[in-house]
Protein backbone atom coordinates (compact mmCIF):
# COMPACT_ATOMS: atom_id res chain seq x y z
CA UNK A 1 0.00 0.00 0.00
CA UNK A 2 1.69 3.42 -1.21
CA UNK A 3 2.25 5.90 1.63
CA UNK A 4 0.43 8.17 0.10
CA UNK A 5 -2.73 6.10 -1.42
CA UNK A 6 -6.52 6.99 -0.87
CA UNK A 7 -6.57 3.44 0.88
CA UNK A 8 -3.89 3.82 2.87
CA UNK A 9 -5.88 7.88 4.19
CA UNK A 10 -8.50 5.85 4.27
CA UNK A 11 -7.12 2.91 6.57
CA UNK A 12 -4.81 5.51 9.24
CA UNK A 13 -8.12 7.18 9.55
CA UNK A 14 -10.31 4.77 10.76
CA UNK A 15 -7.67 3.86 12.64
CA UNK A 16 -7.75 6.49 14.70
CA UNK A 17 -11.37 5.55 15.50
CA UNK A 18 -10.71 2.39 16.12
CA UNK A 19 -7.99 2.56 18.46
CA UNK A 20 -10.27 5.77 20.43
CA UNK A 21 -12.88 2.82 20.78
CA UNK A 22 -10.76 0.17 21.82
CA UNK A 23 -9.21 2.33 24.29
CA UNK A 24 -12.35 2.68 26.27
CA UNK A 25 -10.68 1.38 29.41
CA UNK A 26 -7.95 3.99 29.86
CA UNK A 27 -8.30 6.76 32.27
CA UNK A 28 -8.56 10.56 31.48
CA UNK A 29 -5.35 11.18 31.09
CA UNK A 30 -3.49 13.71 32.70
CA UNK A 31 -1.85 16.46 31.27
CA UNK A 32 1.81 14.96 31.39
CA UNK A 33 0.66 12.43 29.06
CA UNK A 34 0.88 14.79 26.12
CA UNK A 35 4.24 16.75 27.15
CA UNK A 36 6.37 15.70 24.51
CA UNK A 37 4.15 17.17 21.78
CA UNK A 38 4.45 20.64 20.42
CA UNK A 39 2.55 23.43 22.92
CA UNK A 40 -0.37 24.42 21.50
CA UNK A 41 -1.90 27.89 21.02
CA UNK A 42 -4.73 28.87 23.45
CA UNK A 43 -8.18 28.19 21.93
CA UNK A 44 -7.92 24.78 19.93
CA UNK A 45 -11.79 24.16 20.27
CA UNK A 46 -12.86 27.49 18.89
CA UNK A 47 -15.48 25.89 16.71
CA UNK A 48 -17.04 23.57 19.42
CA UNK A 49 -18.05 20.29 19.37
CA UNK A 50 -20.66 17.80 17.70
CA UNK A 51 -21.86 14.55 17.13
CA UNK A 52 -23.69 12.39 14.41
CA UNK A 53 -24.95 9.32 12.78
CA UNK A 54 -27.03 7.69 16.01
CA UNK A 55 -26.95 3.93 15.76
CA UNK A 56 -28.69 2.12 18.62
CA UNK A 57 -25.21 1.02 20.18
CA UNK A 58 -23.12 3.93 19.02
CA UNK A 59 -22.78 7.97 17.82
CA UNK A 60 -19.81 9.83 16.07
CA UNK A 61 -18.03 12.60 18.02
CA UNK A 62 -16.73 15.30 16.31
CA UNK A 63 -14.33 18.31 16.89
CA UNK A 64 -11.42 19.95 14.94
CA UNK A 65 -8.45 21.60 17.10
CA UNK A 66 -8.18 24.97 15.04
CA UNK A 67 -7.05 27.94 17.44
CA UNK A 68 -7.15 30.51 14.33
CA UNK A 69 -10.09 29.35 12.26
CA UNK A 70 -10.30 31.34 9.71
CA UNK A 71 -6.50 31.06 8.51
CA UNK A 72 -6.14 27.25 7.98
CA UNK A 73 -6.67 26.22 11.65
CA UNK A 74 -3.28 27.51 13.23
CA UNK A 75 -2.43 24.09 14.39
CA UNK A 76 1.80 22.77 13.51
CA UNK A 77 1.95 20.29 11.18
CA UNK A 78 2.08 17.30 13.54
CA UNK A 79 -0.26 14.84 14.61
CA UNK A 80 -1.57 15.62 18.10
CA UNK A 81 -3.45 13.22 20.85
CA UNK A 82 -7.15 14.24 21.40
CA UNK A 83 -8.30 12.51 24.55
CA UNK A 84 -12.65 12.05 24.70
CA UNK A 85 -14.80 11.12 27.14
CA UNK A 86 -18.32 10.12 27.31
CA UNK A 87 -20.51 9.98 30.03
CA UNK A 88 -24.55 9.43 31.80
CA UNK A 89 -23.85 12.62 33.63
CA UNK A 90 -23.30 16.43 32.54
CA UNK A 91 -20.85 16.66 35.28
CA UNK A 92 -19.13 13.37 33.99
CA UNK A 93 -19.60 11.87 37.21
CA UNK A 94 -20.21 8.37 35.89
CA UNK A 95 -18.04 8.07 32.30
CA UNK A 96 -19.04 5.20 30.32
CA UNK A 97 -16.12 5.39 27.89
CA UNK A 98 -13.09 6.90 27.25
CA UNK A 99 -9.94 7.25 24.69
CA UNK A 100 -7.79 8.75 22.87
CA UNK A 101 -7.65 9.49 18.96
CA UNK A 102 -5.55 11.21 16.72
CA UNK A 103 -5.85 14.71 15.01
CA UNK A 104 -3.86 14.37 11.70
CA UNK A 105 -2.62 17.79 9.90
CA UNK A 106 -3.66 15.79 6.93
CA UNK A 107 -7.89 16.09 7.55
CA UNK A 108 -7.19 19.49 9.12
CA UNK A 109 -7.09 18.24 12.83
CA UNK A 110 -10.30 16.85 12.40
CA UNK A 111 -11.51 14.09 15.08
CA UNK A 112 -13.83 11.93 14.79
CA UNK A 113 -14.64 9.26 16.98
CA UNK A 114 -17.18 5.97 16.32
CA UNK A 115 -17.78 5.21 20.05
CA UNK A 116 -19.13 2.09 20.54
CA UNK A 117 -20.54 -0.39 23.42
CA UNK A 118 -23.70 2.47 24.95
CA UNK A 119 -26.99 1.53 25.68
CA UNK A 120 -29.94 2.13 23.02
CA UNK A 121 -32.02 5.08 23.40
CA UNK A 122 -29.98 7.01 25.90
CA UNK A 123 -29.29 10.68 26.29
CA UNK A 124 -25.03 11.04 27.03
CA UNK A 125 -22.37 14.00 27.68
CA UNK A 126 -18.98 14.23 25.83
CA UNK A 127 -16.23 16.14 25.84
CA UNK A 128 -12.94 16.39 24.54
CA UNK A 129 -9.45 17.10 25.83
CA UNK A 130 -6.22 18.23 24.16
CA UNK A 131 -2.63 19.30 26.05
CA UNK A 132 -4.42 20.16 28.95
CA UNK A 133 -7.58 21.94 26.97
CA UNK A 134 -10.99 20.83 27.73
CA UNK A 135 -13.93 21.38 25.00
CA UNK A 136 -17.42 22.71 25.41
CA UNK A 137 -19.56 20.01 26.83
CA UNK A 138 -21.71 17.96 24.08
CA UNK A 139 -24.96 16.43 24.34
CA UNK A 140 -25.75 13.30 22.35
CA UNK A 141 -28.48 10.64 22.06
CA UNK A 142 -28.54 6.94 20.72
CA UNK A 143 -30.85 5.37 18.44
CA UNK A 144 -33.66 3.22 20.05
CA UNK A 145 -33.09 -0.50 19.34
CA UNK A 146 -33.75 -2.45 16.36
CA UNK A 147 -36.21 -4.58 17.94
CA UNK A 148 -37.70 -1.55 19.96
CA UNK A 149 -41.51 -0.53 19.15
CA UNK A 150 -40.42 3.20 19.80
CA UNK A 151 -43.32 5.35 21.00
CA UNK A 152 -41.84 8.85 19.32
CA UNK A 153 -39.65 10.18 17.61
CA UNK A 154 -38.61 13.82 17.19
CA UNK A 155 -36.55 15.36 14.21
CA UNK A 156 -35.92 18.33 12.70
CA UNK A 157 -35.11 19.55 9.34
CA UNK A 158 -33.37 22.19 8.52
CA UNK A 159 -31.04 23.10 5.15
CA UNK A 160 -29.78 26.43 3.27
CA UNK A 161 -27.83 28.45 5.39
CA UNK A 162 -26.58 31.24 3.72
CA UNK A 163 -23.87 33.21 6.09
CA UNK A 164 -24.26 36.35 4.29
CA UNK A 165 -27.97 35.86 4.00
CA UNK A 166 -28.26 36.52 7.62
CA UNK A 167 -28.25 34.92 11.38
CA UNK A 168 -29.24 31.34 11.80
CA UNK A 169 -31.60 32.46 14.22
CA UNK A 170 -34.27 29.70 13.61
CA UNK A 171 -31.17 27.41 15.48
CA UNK A 172 -32.05 29.25 18.94
CA UNK A 173 -35.88 28.13 18.38
CA UNK A 174 -34.99 24.36 17.33
CA UNK A 175 -32.40 24.28 20.53
CA UNK A 176 -35.67 24.98 22.52
CA UNK A 177 -37.52 22.79 21.02
CA UNK A 178 -34.91 19.93 21.80
CA UNK A 179 -34.62 17.38 18.82
CA UNK A 180 -34.02 13.59 19.16
CA UNK A 181 -31.60 14.17 15.99
CA UNK A 182 -31.17 17.32 13.19
CA UNK A 183 -31.28 16.09 9.53
CA UNK A 184 -29.42 18.76 7.28
CA UNK A 185 -30.14 18.07 3.59
CA UNK A 186 -27.46 20.39 2.25
CA UNK A 187 -26.30 23.78 1.45
CA UNK A 188 -24.00 23.97 4.65
CA UNK A 189 -21.64 26.82 3.57
CA UNK A 190 -21.97 28.53 0.40
CA UNK A 191 -19.04 29.17 -1.88
CA UNK A 192 -20.16 33.14 -2.97
CA UNK A 193 -17.07 35.37 -2.98
CA UNK A 194 -17.60 38.28 -0.30
CA UNK A 195 -20.54 40.81 -0.85
CA UNK A 196 -19.99 44.08 0.79
CA UNK A 197 -24.04 44.52 1.25
CA UNK A 198 -24.41 41.23 2.95
CA UNK A 199 -25.48 40.92 6.26
CA UNK A 200 -22.59 39.35 7.36
CA UNK A 201 -19.63 39.18 4.87
CA UNK A 202 -17.54 36.03 3.88
CA UNK A 203 -14.31 35.94 4.71
CA UNK A 204 -11.92 35.51 2.01
CA UNK A 205 -11.25 37.60 -1.22
CA UNK A 206 -13.41 35.52 -3.84
CA UNK A 207 -15.16 32.17 -4.27
CA UNK A 208 -13.36 28.81 -2.41
CA UNK A 209 -11.02 26.81 -4.66
CA UNK A 210 -8.34 25.28 -2.63
CA UNK A 211 -8.55 22.93 0.74
CA UNK A 212 -7.41 25.67 2.94
CA UNK A 213 -9.89 28.65 1.37
CA UNK A 214 -12.91 25.73 1.94
CA UNK A 215 -11.65 25.11 6.01
CA UNK A 216 -11.68 28.82 5.94
CA UNK A 217 -15.05 28.83 4.94
CA UNK A 218 -16.74 26.37 6.95
CA UNK A 219 -14.74 27.46 10.00
CA UNK A 220 -16.76 30.75 9.56
CA UNK A 221 -19.59 29.32 9.41
CA UNK A 222 -19.13 27.22 12.99
CA UNK A 223 -18.18 30.10 14.53
CA UNK A 224 -22.45 31.38 14.27
CA UNK A 225 -23.12 30.75 18.20
CA UNK A 226 -26.75 29.73 17.61
CA UNK A 227 -25.41 26.56 15.25
CA UNK A 228 -22.65 26.02 17.25
CA UNK A 229 -25.20 25.10 20.49
CA UNK A 230 -27.55 23.29 18.00
CA UNK A 231 -24.18 20.93 17.25
CA UNK A 232 -23.42 19.99 20.82
CA UNK A 233 -27.14 19.56 21.61
CA UNK A 234 -28.49 16.55 19.67
CA UNK A 235 -27.21 14.30 17.21
CA UNK A 236 -26.93 15.55 13.19
CA UNK A 237 -27.40 13.53 10.39
CA UNK A 238 -26.09 15.55 7.19
CA UNK A 239 -25.98 14.78 3.40
CA UNK A 240 -24.31 17.63 0.65
CA UNK A 241 -26.20 19.48 -1.93
CA UNK A 242 -24.42 21.88 -4.68
CA UNK A 243 -22.73 24.95 -2.45
CA UNK A 244 -20.72 22.65 -0.72
CA UNK A 245 -18.89 22.91 -3.86
CA UNK A 246 -20.15 25.05 -6.58
CA UNK A 247 -23.72 26.11 -7.10
CA UNK A 248 -25.85 23.66 -9.64
CA UNK A 249 -23.13 21.27 -10.46
CA UNK A 250 -23.85 17.58 -11.47
CA UNK A 251 -20.82 14.75 -10.89
CA UNK A 252 -17.68 16.13 -12.60
CA UNK A 253 -19.60 18.92 -14.29
CA UNK A 254 -19.20 22.39 -12.77
CA UNK A 255 -22.07 25.51 -13.00
CA UNK A 256 -19.84 27.02 -15.43
CA UNK A 257 -17.80 24.23 -17.60
CA UNK A 258 -16.42 27.21 -19.97
CA UNK A 259 -14.80 28.70 -17.15
CA UNK A 260 -13.62 26.04 -14.93
CA UNK A 261 -11.77 22.91 -17.25
CA UNK A 262 -12.69 19.24 -16.06
CA UNK A 263 -8.97 18.80 -14.22
CA UNK A 264 -9.85 22.26 -12.56
CA UNK A 265 -13.06 21.17 -11.23
CA UNK A 266 -11.69 17.79 -10.04
CA UNK A 267 -9.04 19.43 -7.38
CA UNK A 268 -11.63 21.74 -6.25
CA UNK A 269 -14.13 18.72 -5.98
CA UNK A 270 -11.60 16.90 -4.47
CA UNK A 271 -10.83 19.70 -1.85
CA UNK A 272 -14.34 20.53 -0.60
CA UNK A 273 -15.27 16.73 -0.26
CA UNK A 274 -12.34 17.00 2.07
CA UNK A 275 -13.16 19.99 4.01
CA UNK A 276 -17.05 18.67 3.89
CA UNK A 277 -15.31 15.55 5.59
CA UNK A 278 -13.06 17.53 8.30
CA UNK A 279 -16.17 19.73 9.38
CA UNK A 280 -18.80 16.70 9.62
CA UNK A 281 -19.80 14.08 12.59
CA UNK A 282 -19.97 11.32 9.83
CA UNK A 283 -18.29 7.64 9.97
CA UNK A 284 -14.82 6.78 8.36
CA UNK A 285 -16.67 5.29 5.69
CA UNK A 286 -16.89 8.86 4.04
CA UNK A 287 -13.54 9.66 4.28
CA UNK A 288 -13.18 11.22 0.28
CA UNK A 289 -11.15 9.54 -2.38
CA UNK A 290 -10.17 12.15 -4.55
CA UNK A 291 -13.28 13.40 -6.00
CA UNK A 292 -15.42 11.23 -4.75
CA UNK A 293 -17.36 10.56 -0.85
CA UNK A 294 -19.79 8.18 0.12
CA UNK A 295 -22.57 9.95 1.53
CA UNK A 296 -25.62 7.98 0.95
CA UNK A 297 -26.65 5.79 3.72
CA UNK A 298 -29.20 4.55 6.03
CA UNK A 299 -30.43 4.86 9.47
CA UNK A 300 -32.69 2.92 11.87
CA UNK A 301 -34.52 4.06 14.90
CA UNK A 302 -36.32 0.92 16.06
CA UNK A 303 -39.41 -0.44 14.62
CA UNK A 304 -40.77 3.45 13.92
CA UNK A 305 -38.41 5.17 11.19
CA UNK A 306 -36.08 4.16 8.86
CA UNK A 307 -33.93 6.91 7.63
CA UNK A 308 -32.10 6.87 4.41
CA UNK A 309 -30.18 9.97 2.98
CA UNK A 310 -29.91 10.09 -0.54
CA UNK A 311 -26.44 12.21 -2.49
CA UNK A 312 -28.09 14.00 -5.25
CA UNK A 313 -25.56 15.43 -6.40
CA UNK A 314 -22.24 13.38 -7.17
CA UNK A 315 -24.15 10.71 -9.57
CA UNK A 316 -26.29 12.39 -11.46
CA UNK A 317 -25.94 13.25 -15.05
CA UNK A 318 -26.11 16.79 -16.31
CA UNK A 319 -28.74 19.37 -16.10
CA UNK A 320 -30.92 19.93 -18.96
CA UNK A 321 -32.45 23.04 -20.43
CA UNK A 322 -36.14 22.10 -22.31
CA UNK A 323 -39.06 20.40 -21.36
CA UNK A 324 -38.51 17.40 -23.54
CA UNK A 325 -35.16 16.90 -22.23
CA UNK A 326 -35.98 16.88 -19.03
CA UNK A 327 -38.17 13.69 -19.92
CA UNK A 328 -35.26 11.75 -21.15
CA UNK A 329 -35.33 7.70 -19.71
CA UNK A 330 -31.74 8.02 -19.73
CA UNK A 331 -31.36 10.66 -17.61
CA UNK A 332 -30.21 9.61 -13.72
CA UNK A 333 -30.48 11.69 -10.55
CA UNK A 334 -29.08 8.90 -8.19
CA UNK A 335 -26.52 6.56 -10.68
CA UNK A 336 -27.53 2.91 -10.73
CA UNK A 337 -25.77 1.24 -7.43
CA UNK A 338 -27.68 4.16 -5.46
CA UNK A 339 -31.02 3.54 -7.17
CA UNK A 340 -30.40 -0.51 -6.50
CA UNK A 341 -29.38 0.20 -2.67
CA UNK A 342 -32.77 2.98 -2.06
CA UNK A 343 -35.08 0.42 -3.68
CA UNK A 344 -33.58 -2.32 -1.66
CA UNK A 345 -33.53 -0.50 1.96
CA UNK A 346 -37.24 0.75 0.98
CA UNK A 347 -38.93 -2.48 -0.17
CA UNK A 348 -36.54 -4.42 3.18
CA UNK A 349 -37.64 -1.82 5.53
CA UNK A 350 -38.80 -3.34 9.17
CA UNK A 351 -39.96 0.03 10.00
CA UNK A 352 -43.38 1.67 10.57
CA UNK A 353 -42.43 4.76 8.75
CA UNK A 354 -39.64 4.85 5.47
CA UNK A 355 -37.93 8.84 5.52
CA UNK A 356 -36.36 9.81 2.37
CA UNK A 357 -33.83 12.71 2.69
CA UNK A 358 -33.47 14.18 -0.93
CA UNK A 359 -31.39 17.57 -1.23
CA UNK A 360 -33.74 18.48 -3.78
CA UNK A 361 -37.59 18.60 -4.39
CA UNK A 362 -39.15 15.14 -5.57
CA UNK A 363 -42.56 16.74 -6.00
CA UNK A 364 -43.45 18.79 -9.52
CA UNK A 365 -43.61 21.98 -9.80
CA UNK A 366 -45.08 23.74 -13.00
CA UNK A 367 -44.02 27.13 -12.90
CA UNK A 368 -46.10 27.85 -16.13
CA UNK A 369 -49.65 29.43 -15.27
CA UNK A 370 -52.40 27.84 -17.24
CA UNK A 371 -51.80 25.20 -20.33
CA UNK A 372 -48.52 23.24 -21.02
CA UNK A 373 -45.96 22.96 -18.01
CA UNK A 374 -42.55 24.65 -17.04
CA UNK A 375 -39.99 23.18 -14.75
CA UNK A 376 -36.96 23.72 -12.42
CA UNK A 377 -34.63 21.44 -13.71
CA UNK A 378 -32.17 21.23 -11.30
CA UNK A 379 -34.72 19.70 -9.22
CA UNK A 380 -36.53 15.93 -9.59
CA UNK A 381 -38.48 17.66 -12.27
CA UNK A 382 -35.72 17.53 -14.77
CA UNK A 383 -34.98 14.09 -14.43
CA UNK A 384 -38.60 12.67 -14.98
CA UNK A 385 -38.34 9.37 -16.18
CA UNK A 386 -36.43 8.41 -13.00
CA UNK A 387 -38.56 10.23 -10.45
CA UNK A 388 -42.08 8.38 -11.65
CA UNK A 389 -40.22 4.98 -11.48
CA UNK A 390 -39.37 5.35 -7.81
CA UNK A 391 -42.83 6.69 -7.20
CA UNK A 392 -44.32 3.59 -8.55
CA UNK A 393 -42.48 1.73 -6.22
CA UNK A 394 -43.23 4.26 -3.45
CA UNK A 395 -47.06 2.27 -4.27
CA UNK A 396 -45.40 -0.63 -2.37
CA UNK A 397 -43.45 0.79 0.47
CA UNK A 398 -45.27 1.25 3.71
CA UNK A 399 -45.27 5.08 4.86
CA UNK A 400 -42.61 6.66 2.30
CA UNK A 401 -42.34 10.58 3.48
CA UNK A 402 -39.83 12.20 1.45
CA UNK A 403 -38.03 15.39 3.66
CA UNK A 404 -36.36 17.90 1.42
CA UNK A 405 -34.34 21.39 0.70
CA UNK A 406 -32.60 23.01 -1.81
CA UNK A 407 -35.60 25.59 -2.59
CA UNK A 408 -35.34 28.11 0.36
CA UNK A 409 -39.02 27.77 0.63
CA UNK A 410 -41.66 25.61 2.64
CA UNK A 411 -43.37 23.73 -0.32
CA UNK A 412 -45.46 20.32 1.37
CA UNK A 413 -46.69 18.31 -1.27
CA UNK A 414 -48.49 14.76 -1.56
CA UNK A 415 -47.03 12.80 -4.27
CA UNK A 416 -48.57 11.54 -6.81
CA UNK A 417 -47.89 8.15 -9.09
CA UNK A 418 -47.53 10.36 -11.95
CA UNK A 419 -48.27 14.31 -11.88
CA UNK A 420 -49.30 14.44 -15.27
CA UNK A 421 -52.08 13.01 -14.15
CA UNK A 422 -54.27 15.06 -12.22
CA UNK A 423 -56.50 12.04 -10.74
CA UNK A 424 -52.81 10.09 -10.14
CA UNK A 425 -53.17 8.22 -7.00
CA UNK A 426 -51.07 10.06 -4.19
CA UNK A 427 -48.42 7.35 -2.68
CA UNK A 428 -46.45 9.22 -0.17
CA UNK A 429 -45.90 13.05 1.23
CA UNK A 430 -42.80 15.45 0.80
CA UNK A 431 -41.60 18.20 2.89
CA UNK A 432 -39.71 20.80 1.59
CA UNK A 433 -37.97 22.99 4.21
CA UNK A 434 -37.78 26.34 3.74
CA UNK A 435 -34.33 28.00 4.85
CA UNK A 436 -32.39 28.87 7.47
CA UNK A 437 -31.41 31.84 5.73
CA UNK A 438 -31.00 31.60 2.55
CA UNK A 439 -33.26 34.70 0.76
CA UNK A 440 -33.09 36.72 3.96
CA UNK A 441 -36.36 38.16 5.35
CA UNK A 442 -37.99 37.56 1.81
CA UNK A 443 -40.65 40.21 0.72
CA UNK A 444 -43.82 37.74 1.50
CA UNK A 445 -46.17 40.12 -0.90
CA UNK A 446 -43.69 39.27 -3.94
CA UNK A 447 -43.74 35.74 -3.03
CA UNK A 448 -47.26 35.17 -3.27
CA UNK A 449 -47.37 37.23 -6.30
CA UNK A 450 -45.20 35.20 -7.97
CA UNK A 451 -46.61 31.71 -6.56
CA UNK A 452 -50.36 32.05 -5.76
CA UNK A 453 -51.01 31.98 -9.47
CA UNK A 454 -49.52 28.76 -9.42
CA UNK A 455 -51.44 26.84 -7.41
CA UNK A 456 -54.31 25.75 -9.74
CA UNK A 457 -51.36 24.21 -11.85
CA UNK A 458 -49.98 22.18 -8.61
CA UNK A 459 -52.70 21.07 -6.95
CA UNK A 460 -50.63 18.22 -4.85
CA UNK A 461 -49.29 21.50 -2.96
CA UNK A 462 -50.51 21.86 0.91
CA UNK A 463 -48.91 24.74 1.93
CA UNK A 464 -46.03 27.06 0.26
CA UNK A 465 -44.56 29.62 2.39
CA UNK A 466 -41.44 32.02 2.23
CA UNK A 467 -40.85 32.60 5.63
CA UNK A 468 -37.02 31.73 7.03
CA UNK A 469 -36.75 28.74 9.58
CA UNK A 470 -37.23 24.75 10.02
CA UNK A 471 -39.80 21.75 10.04
CA UNK A 472 -40.59 19.64 13.24
CA UNK A 473 -41.66 16.36 13.60
CA UNK A 474 -43.04 14.09 15.81
CA UNK A 475 -43.00 10.42 14.58
CA UNK A 476 -45.09 8.40 16.58
CA UNK A 477 -46.90 4.95 15.63
CA UNK A 478 -49.85 6.28 14.20
CA UNK A 479 -49.16 9.32 12.62
CA UNK A 480 -46.28 12.01 11.86
CA UNK A 481 -47.19 15.70 13.57
CA UNK A 482 -44.98 18.09 11.63
CA UNK A 483 -44.64 21.84 12.64
CA UNK A 484 -43.36 24.51 10.08
CA UNK A 485 -41.46 26.82 12.58
CA UNK A 486 -40.70 30.22 11.63
CA UNK A 487 -38.78 33.18 12.96
CA UNK A 488 -39.84 36.90 12.60
CA UNK A 489 -36.11 37.93 10.95
CA UNK A 490 -32.60 36.33 9.71
CA UNK A 491 -31.26 39.89 9.62
CA UNK A 492 -30.63 40.49 13.50
CA UNK A 493 -28.85 37.87 15.73
CA UNK A 494 -32.15 37.54 17.75
CA UNK A 495 -35.09 36.66 16.74
CA UNK A 496 -38.74 35.79 18.12
CA UNK A 497 -40.28 32.16 16.56
CA UNK A 498 -43.73 30.94 16.12
CA UNK A 499 -45.66 27.55 14.43
CA UNK A 500 -46.95 28.71 10.88
CA UNK A 501 -48.57 25.39 10.21
CA UNK A 502 -49.15 22.58 11.91
CA UNK A 503 -49.74 19.49 9.47
CA UNK A 504 -49.86 15.47 9.88
CA UNK A 505 -49.40 12.35 7.81
CA UNK A 506 -51.24 9.57 9.14
CA UNK A 507 -50.16 5.77 8.77
CA UNK A 508 -51.48 3.81 6.30
CA UNK A 509 -53.20 6.91 4.66
CA UNK A 510 -50.58 8.02 1.47
CA UNK A 511 -50.58 12.23 1.58
CA UNK A 512 -50.44 15.07 4.16
CA UNK A 513 -53.10 17.06 5.29
CA UNK A 514 -53.16 20.39 7.78
CA UNK A 515 -54.35 20.50 11.51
Amino acid sequence: MAAGSPDRRRFLTAGAAVVGAAAAAQLWLPTAASAAQTPLPDGVFSLGVASGDPLYDGVVLWTRLAPDPLHGGGMPEETVSVQWEISTDAKFGKSVRRGTAQARPEYGHSVHVDVRGLLPGRVYWYRFKADGQISPVGRTRTAPHPLSSGASLRLALASCQNWQNGYFTPYADMLAQDPDVVLFVGDYIYESAPSSTAVRRHEGSGEPYTLTQYRNRYAQYRSDPDLKRMHARAPWVVTFDDHEVDNDFAGEIPQDPDKQSHDAFVTRLTAAYQAYYEHMPVRATSIPSGPHIRMYRSLQFGQLAKLNVLDTRQYRSDQVTSQQAAQDPALTMLGADQKKWLLKSLHGSPTRWNLVASQIMMAETDILPGAGKQWYYDAWDGYQAERNALLKEFASVRNPVVLSGDRHLTMISDLKRDFAKPSSAVVGAEFVGTSISSNGDQDQDAFHAQFDPLRADNPHWKLIDAHRGYHLFDIGRSAIDAQVRIVSTVVQPTATASTLARLRVTDGKPGVRTV
